[in-house]
């Protein structure tokens, strides 16, 4: 078999496949459907300082080629999170990124202090992009000033690995991008979902209670593309594309227009076995080409003939 695993930039990772934060909760809900250390890696629902409710439902509505969520990014907090989901996510034999947000940043840098005394955890993921939290939250990802102050703070609070998830609905997201690798970066993950909104035919109102949302899946994987395009001509550091992979085809794309490594979210929806199954077909279509490295083929779509 082809060795398939991937250095991004320290991050070691058995394959390019993570799964995207938000869509399998702390990962441990995939354990049913597959065996969690075949993964390249598992970016768990985003963790705050404390607890956190997300939003009132509806929350989640299907659209033509995709989902719009507004969850809110409900999930159990720091402490709960490293001394009842961590240590399962271990013994599974994961790879675990941590996906961290505040409200401050004060409170990225919280969480990351608190989790830094634990094991078992590879990266941090700083979630920069969320659009269905408040307009004040969104602006350290559309920002490049505060993407910078922020990154730094959080740089300095930990030696892991640091991603930093990237939003779509930047005006340059390459400035972001920058931003964030020089304030200490190791990658970044691109795209997090575009902000969108659904209308309910029966009430005349938006679906979801927040009114807008995270649009993913399909129909944004021609923007993610070009986002990771754009970053790998402008950036040093390695890419995580993320928007819309629901199986081999798409994946090729993404890392012939830059990405050392690929997230798959929506499509666990439709299938909680794609991450794994994803990998194998990726192993098997390196053989068949006589592909020896992922690396080769990373940013093909840039080389001139």
């Amino acid at each position: 078999m082809p060795d398939i695993s991937v250095d991004v930039n320290g991050l070691r990772l058995r394959n390019p496949v993570i799964t995207a934060s938000g869509t399998c909760g702390y990962g441990l809900e995939l354990s049913d459907y597959l065996d969690l250390s075949e993964l390249g890696g598992i970016s768990v629902k985003g963790i705050s300082r404390n607890p956190h409710g997300g939003n009132p439902p509806q929350r989640i509505v299907e659209t033509p080629a995709g989902m719009i969520n507004a969850i809110g990014l409900q999930n159990v907090g720091a402490e709960v999170f490293a001394t009842e989901k961590l240590p399962a996510l271990r013994d599974a034999g994961a790879t675990v990124i941590v996906n961290v947000w505040g409200n401050e940043t004060k409170d990225f840098v919280a969480v990351v202090e608190r989790l830094e005394r634990e094991e078992g955890i590879a990266a941090f993921e700083v979630n920069i992009s969320c659009p269905n939290i408040s307009r004040e939250w969104i602006e350290f990802g559309v920002n490049p000033e505060l993407t910078y102050s922020l990154v730094k703070a959080v740089r300095e609070a930990t030696g892991r690995h640091l991603m930093v998830k990237l939003s779509p609905n930047a005006a340059d997201i390459t400035a972001t991008g920058r931003a964030a690798q020089e304030a200490g970066a190791d990658s970044l993950s691109a795209i997090n979902t575009i902000l969108a909104l659904e209308i309910d035919l029966k009430t005349r109102r938006p679906t979801l209670h927040k009114k807008t949302g995270g649009l993913s899946g399909p129909a944004i994987r021609p923007v993610a593309l070009r986002c990771v395009w754009q970053l790998y001509k402008a950036v040093e550091i390695p890419i995580v594309g993320i928007g819309g992979i629901m199986g081999l085809d798409d994946a090729l794309k993404f890392f012939y227009a830059g990405a050392a490594a690929i997230q798959v979210g929506t499509a666990i929806f439709v299938d909680p076995t794609t991450p794994a199954r994803l990998a194998r077909e990726l192993s098997d279509w390196c053989g068949q080409q006589g592909v020896s490295s992922i690396a080769d083929i990373v940013g093909i779509a840039h080389r001139e003939d």
